[in-house]
């Protein structure tokens, strides 16, 4: 049987650096082409010095649209007329963007192909009859994990506190202001208090589970002075028991491979470079707690785009993403 083939287009940030990671050592994929408009013709590592030595072809000036699954590694705002300027696209052709381009329900059709929300934990069955996902983002991936059991019971009738902070490759490998290393090293701050991007696509998830969902979500991000990972903490008043709200959440995940609930405190060294949620529930004075790490670029970015494809053509969910954390 031959492999599956895919192209990725956008092939020098960290996000696509983390998926070249991923084809890499998936046994059922292989690389097709991967475009770069500022470094076409060179060779991967110059982009990503990791790379040297696994992959021979450099980056192209055009995507080869003959694959089997395109993906989308753009900015934000750039996948849609990315898509338009193609001359042809193949009725074929699967695509997974990972950009927010496609996330929000009113942007979901496009030119006839409709894109399901990637979050497997909530549209597994949707995302394996599709053609196209749209791949969440890292901190709704976070918060969302930890909300959608309360969303199947019903149980979010008040406002949801929520703070959480993410590594420094979570705002890309532009450098800028906030984002280089004198800035960053030893420093905590925090941003788009509120008004964080996210939250659109969080509360649409919420809403696809519990259609009353009307409260509001205050959300304070944080950037962190370390590379790679989200923490969040999320709480609200509750009834249950600690008990019963431990038993919500490892039945609801006990059939999704990438996320453990545990009865021990979690850190960001339980999930950096895999595809998993760490997620722990505490009541505490009647207060609902709930913590999540995952890894932004992996569970929250690359790895959920493999997981999503793995879907999309039938293969165990957990083909390629097999992945165990460095603790040190």
């Amino acid at each position: 049987m031959s492999k599956l083939s895919a192209s990725v287009v956008g092939g020098t940030g960290y996000t696509a650096g983390e998926l070249l990671r991923l084809i890499y050592q998936h046994p059922e994929l292989e690389l097709r082409s991967v475009s770069s408009t500022s470094k076409a013709g060179q060779p991967f590592h110059s982009a990503h010095p990791d790379l040297e030595g696994l992959f021979d072809q450099p980056f192209s000036s055009t995507p080869d649209l003959s694959a089997d699954v395109l993906f989308l590694c753009l900015g934000h705002e750039v996948s849609k007329p990315y898509l338009e300027q193609l001359s042809s696209i193949p009725d074929s052709l699967k695509i997974i963007d990972l950009s927010r381009d496609f996330r929000l329900q009113a942007d979901r059709v496009f030119h006839g192909r409709e894109f399901i929300y990637g979050l497997p934990e909530l549209n597994r069955e949707k995302i394996k009859s599709s053609s196209n996902v749209a791949n969440p983002g890292c901190f709704a991936t976070a918060i969302e994990l930890a909300l959608l059991r309360l969303g199947r019971e019903q149980f979010l009738h008040q406002a949801i506190h929520i703070s959480a902070i993410t590594g420094a490759t979570g705002a890309g490998a532009s450098l800028r202001e906030t984002s280089h290393f004198a800035w960053r090293n030893n420093n905590v701050s925090t941003y788009k208090a509120f008004t964080h991007q996210h939250l659109g696509e969080i509360t649409e998830s919420i809403s696809q589970l519990q259609s009353n969902f009307n409260e509001s979500i205050h959300f304070i991000p944080m950037r962190g002075d370390f590379p790679r990972g989200i923490f969040t903490n999320i709480y609200q008043e509750t009834n249950l028991s600690q008990r019963d709200a431990v038993d919500l959440y490892k039945t609801y995940y006990s059939s999704h491979p990438f996320v453990q609930v545990s009865d021990n405190n979690i850190s960001l060294k339980n999930v950096v470079n895999t595809n998993r949620c760490f997620l722990q529930v505490q009541v505490i004075e009647g207060r609902l707690l709930i913590h999540t790490a995952i890894d932004n670029l992996v569970k929250g970015a690359s790895g959920q785009a493999i997981h999503n494809m793995n879907l999309l053509f039938n293969l165990p969910e957990t083909t390629g993403l097999q992945l165990k954390p460095t603790m040190l």
